[in-house]
């Protein structure tokens, strides 16, 4: 009996909308493969059996045919992989796969079970929104320097105070630029960075840090907290980005010389996430703002969102599965609530 007899797969994997393969991980030949994966390819299953991985492997691809051996030979001793690979289809039109290959059994030999999905429209867009924030950020902190700089020399010989005025608010305007390019370094993290590691911590004390360090930059600011509950959380720097511009948008738009914010951590009473609320005294966010926020496809030109800040906080809570919400409080002031999913205390877990 062959191999390609020995290997086969049911015919009910023809229905599925991934590619499915047999490989065997001694050379990396294919067995077997459903139509969904002949579609993908190119090729037909016999013509599959014959190739060479390096074959249908695109050759700007980094990583070699012996590389791709190595993870079909780790699935097989019982290590599952996941990884992407550039596919060379039989007409020459390159696409990006992602593979996740594990152990199977037949008749009691081995082979490895490759799932293979065509993701070349996701991989593509990710690198363009990559290409994208990269030259949005360099743009802006470069304009800024340049603002900058001038600046400074027009104010080195600004013999009037209307001019020294002119300069001031030019240079806050600047200044406005560099910290914006620092903001969207923030959100491209949050948005495009998947392979970051998440720290389990308690609740109060991640806020305790970040509010430490926010009142290093603010001394006379005033920031309490409080712990309904003992949370725990899973962050990243995303955490720490989002909760720092919640609490200084409440220090630095306060007009009172010692800003006070309170911080409470909590459980949400609807649905007992971890709630984490920032709350002043300072006027009203304003509502076009918000709605820039949470409704971009309904702002005009008359009504737009500056406050780049306020979607910093908003992608980087839910690049860590949760959200962002605010109220107003009366007589004034403003309530800021950053939930996120609770997890367990890792003395619990143990």
């Amino acid at each position: 009996m062959s191999s390609q007899e020995r290997f086969e797969l049911a015919p009910e994997h023809d229905t599925h909308h991934t590619g499915i393969a047999l490989y065997d991980p001694t050379d990396g030949s294919i067995l077997d493969a459903n139509e969904r994966l002949e579609a993908m390819f190119g090729y037909t299953t016999s013509q599959l059996r014959d190739l060479s991985v390096a074959e249908y492997t695109a050759n700007t691809h980094p990583y070699s045919e012996s590389e791709f051996q190595d993870r079909l030979q780790a699935s097989a001793a019982g290590d599952p992989q996941k990884f992407t690979w550039r596919v060379k289809r039989a007409d020459g039109v390159l696409i990006w796969v992602q593979l996740f290959a594990s152990r199977r059994q037949f008749g009691g030999q081995s082979c490895v079970q490759a799932e293979i999905r065509d993701i070349t429209e996701y991989y593509e867009t990710y690198h363009r929104a990559e290409l994208f924030w990269r030259l949005l950020r360099h743009n802006l902190r470069n304009e800024a320097a340049v603002i900058l700089g001038y600046m400074d020399r027009i104010g080195a010989h600004a013999e009037t105070e209307a001019i020294r005025d002119v300069v001031a608010t030019v240079r806050e305007r600047g200044e406005n630029l560099g910290n914006m390019a620092e903001s969207v370094k923030e959100i491209e993290e949050a948005v495009t960075d998947t392979e970051t590691d998440c720290a389990r911590r308690r609740a109060t004390e991640a806020v305790r840090e970040v509010v430490n360090d926010v009142t290093s930059d603010y001394p006379a600011a005033k920031v309490s907290i409080a712990e309904r509950a003992e949370m725990w959380i899973d962050i990243d720097d995303a955490f720490t980005h989002a909760l720092t511009h919640a609490l200084e948008n409440a220090i630095i738009h306060s007009d009172e010389r010692a800003p006070t914010v309170d911080v409470e951590i909590g459980p949400s009473p609807n649905t007992g996430r971890v709630e984490i609320c920032i709350t002043d005294s300072n006027a009203e966010i304003p509502e076009e703002e918000l709605a820039a926020l949470f409704a971009p496809s309904e702002t005009t030109n008359t009504s737009h969102g500056s406050g780049i800040g306020l979607f910093v906080m908003k992608w980087c809570a839910e690049s860590l599965g949760g959200e962002i919400s605010f109220e107003t409080r009366e007589p004034r002031g403003n309530a800021v609530y950053l939930y996120f999913p609770p997890k367990e205390s890792p003395k619990t877990a143990a």
